[in-house]
């Protein structure tokens, strides 16, 4: 039952991974690969993690030693993916951190405000974090349409609500007529930064959690698997 329960979190992560359009995850979504294999492995150690638990349920119940002896090597084999991820998540994290920052400053270069997804979920992360830009909102300097227009533009999104200035939008670019625009000073990468280890905290809880169920299944199976003497088949249940 435990690892049904664990596989449905794993599983329900990595659809979140997958399908979420509301925070910064969906900036990274569209232009990164690792995102999208980590998401993919995640759902298919989720199924894999509630197939076992059924098949170890099914083992426990009628003692059948096959069915308790290949849900414990099964086990055994998720334990050491997800040990082996972690392992190479923390040992590759500036390499993920170079991609994360390439990523966002290529969006912003590439900034309409038509794309409903990568663009505004941007939007969102600054107007909920409070900043402007990736370093700085000089990182807005670069995109396309700000550098080619003739009226001076800024991203609405960037819109201090403290300094005078246009009606505010929540999307696009909007124009400003002051010499200075009237956008937060501050990048968002420290911001995002803080985002993602906030949310790593909870996810490397929840892991370890796992990772405990799966170690306590584990033992339970091979001393169920201990003291069946013999594998009968016949207590199988017939359809």
């Amino acid at each position: 039952l435990t690892d049904l329960i664990c596989g449905v979190l794993i599983m329900s992560f990595g659809l979140w991974v997958l399908l979420d359009n509301q925070s910064f995850i969906a900036v990274l979504q569209e232009s990164s690969t690792t995102l999208k294999v980590a998401s993919y492995i995640l759902i298919t150690v989720g199924s894999l993690s509630m197939v076992m638990g059924f098949l170890g349920c099914i083992g426990a119940i009628y003692e059948i030693r096959c069915l308790l002896g290949l849900y414990f090597t099964c086990l055994l084999l998720i334990l050491i993916a997800q040990v082996t991820a972690g392992v190479l998540i923390y040992f590759q994290r500036d390499r993920l951190q170079q991609e994360m920052s390439t990523i966002v400053k290529g969006m912003l270069v590439n900034y309409t405000g038509q794309n409903r997804t990568t663009e505004h979920s941007w939007d969102y992360v600054q107007r909920t974090m409070k900043c402007c830009g990736w370093v700085s909102p000089g990182n807005w300097l670069e995109n396309v349409w700000i550098k080619n227009s003739s009226v001076s533009l800024y991203p609405c999104s960037c819109r201090n609500e403290t300094l005078p200035g246009t009606d505010m939008n929540e999307t696009g670019l909007c124009e400003h007529l002051s010499a200075d625009r009237p956008v937060y000073e501050t990048g968002c990468m420290h911001s995002v930064e803080a985002w993602l280890l906030e949310n790593c905290g909870v996810i490397l809880g929840i892991c370890v959690g796992v990772a405990v169920l799966e170690l306590l299944g584990m033992i339970l199976s091979m001393c169920l698997c201990k003291s069946v003497v013999q594998e009968d088949y016949t207590k199988v249940p017939k359809y």
